[in-house]
């Protein structure tokens, strides 16, 4: 009775608060442990991700199980929910291996409470990547990229093509018998360029006006762009599983004229938003509106057959605070802005989906000597691509410092290998290959871009001496 008792009060939710706000502490670990070496606060979160992933795993964790499975493990449940037998949709997408294992996993006393906690987790996570997405938008200035014009266009075309076509042939080399679907989805996922990583180490040396700086922010923006088209080509060429041309027009069509018609009609539907909410005090009409656009957006991307990131970007884009000058209060220096209210919810989710990418990254594969040489050769595709990418550049920039502005993959390289492994695109040891060209241009990126204008700086001294 009395235990009867305690299940009747317990909070059914209480295992789920458990479970996320421990992961969000490993989070905040591997960020202050980031920071405190001087490194991007993305490597410190993924790497205690890997940590907790596998030995959490190894010591026999049930979550941590499930959750090194990604996305795939809630077919199961669905598989299960049409009719299947648990055991042989287990084994049928994960193999005699695994699938008798998280059978059990599901099956056992905590099943119920692992897979709560699980899906949490991951919808968290989902929530995180859109908010990440939605925060670059808001960072990117479209009228900067027109202003550094030409050069800015080229380094971008340049950003994405040379690191693809690099990547394209590092697979067929290295794994020839890599399928045509993979093999694109993973010289896609090198075309990606992290522009917060470069934006920090520019304006921490002062450099974020100069010639280069306003080139490699530019392109930079160009480059997420460009990324975004192309993973919704790619994406729609594994869903369907053929390349038909007409079909790759109508993606590339469908995915331009998404992001035009948000630029283009998007304005007006906030400002009526906005003036919707005139009555609301202005943090709560800021707050609100953002919100609301941002899912809707996202909603309607996936709705087109895109990814619902490219639905936030494009709200980034959009949304600014002179929407709201005509609420009251709109003139206070205390006023937040935008990015300044949506940053809390950023801070809290975004750290749990890099945790979730860790975790999945699994250190068995790399036991394999065909997957070290996978990454390996990822990792000189990616540095190779994005170097020859500063070629765009005029003769009077400096291209060694443009080409390794655009080095750094951090979080959008993770966002676009997150997609390929919920398209089950990727196997284990290719998503770990992939996190590894991640972390490794994402760490060396800072001291290279750092000795680049470092150099350049000399280079100018002594030739005005």
């Amino acid at each position: 009775m009395a235990s009867a008792t305690a299940a009747f009060h317990g909070d059914p939710i209480a295992p789920v608060i458990l479970g996320v706000t421990s992961i969000l502490a490993f989070a905040v670990i591997g960020r202050v442990g980031a920071r405190k070496l001087g490194q991007p606060t993305v490597l410190g979160e993924l790497l205690m991700g890997i940590l907790l992933g596998n030995i959490a795993w190894y010591f026999g964790f049930d979550l941590i199980a499930v959750l090194r499975e990604g996305p795939r493990v809630f077919e199961v449940v669905n598989g299960v929910l049409a009719g299947g037998n648990m055991n042989e949709v287990a084994i049928s997408i994960f193999g005699a291996d695994k699938g008798p294992e998280l059978t059990e996993i599901m099956t056992g006393p905590q099943g119920g409470r692992v897979m709560q906690v699980a899906h949490a987790v991951d919808v968290f996570s989902r929530y995180g990547v859109i908010f990440l997405l939605f925060m670059v938008g808001l960072e990117t200035d479209l009228d900067e990229m027109k202003r550094v014009g030409v050069e800015s266009i080229r380094v971008a075309l340049l950003g994405v093509a040379a690191p693809v076509l690099f990547g394209f042939a590092a697979v067929i080399l290295m794994r020839p018998d890599m399928p045509l679907n993979a093999t694109l989805f993973i010289a896609a996922t090198l075309g990606a360029t992290s522009i917060g990583i470069t934006a920090h180490v520019l304006k921490e040396m002062g450099r974020s006006q100069s010639r280069e700086g306003r080139i490699v922010l530019g392109a930079a923006v160009g480059d997420d762009v460009l990324g975004l088209i192309l993973l919704a080509v790619v994406s729609g060429f594994v869903v369907s599983g053929s390349l038909d041309m007409s079909q790759l027009v109508t993606v590339v069509i469908v995915s331009t004229l998404f992001l035009v018609a948000a630029v283009m009609l998007g304005p007006a539907t906030v400002r009526v938003l906005a003036k919707v909410m005139r009555r609301l005090d202005i943090v709560e009409a800021k707050m609100f509106t953002s919100y609301l656009f941002v899912m809707v957006l996202a909603w309607m991307a996936n709705l087109a057959g895109l990814a619902t990131i490219i639905g936030a970007f494009a709200a980034g884009t959009v949304l600014h605070d002179g929407y709201f000058k005509e609420h009251s209060g709109a003139d206070d220096e205390r006023v937040v802005t935008i990015r300044e209210l949506i940053m809390p919810l950023e801070v809290i989710l975004v750290p749990i989906f890099f945790i979730l990418m860790g975790v999945q990254v699994k250190i068995e594969s790399f036991l394999s000597w065909p997957v070290v040489t996978l990454a390996a050769a990822l990792i000189a595709a990616a540095f190779v691509g994005k170097l020859v990418s500063g070629l765009g550049a005029g003769p009077l920039s400096d291209k060694w410092v443009i080409g390794v502005g655009m080095l750094p993959r951090g979080e959008v390289g993770l966002v676009f290998a997150a997609i390929g492994r919920t398209l089950g695109v990727f196997d284990d040891a290719i998503f770990g290959a992939i996190v590894a060209m991640v972390f490794v241009t994402t760490l060396a990126a800072p001291p290279l871009l750092k000795i680049a204008i470092n150099r350049q700086l000399q280079n100018t001294a002594n030739g005005q001496n």
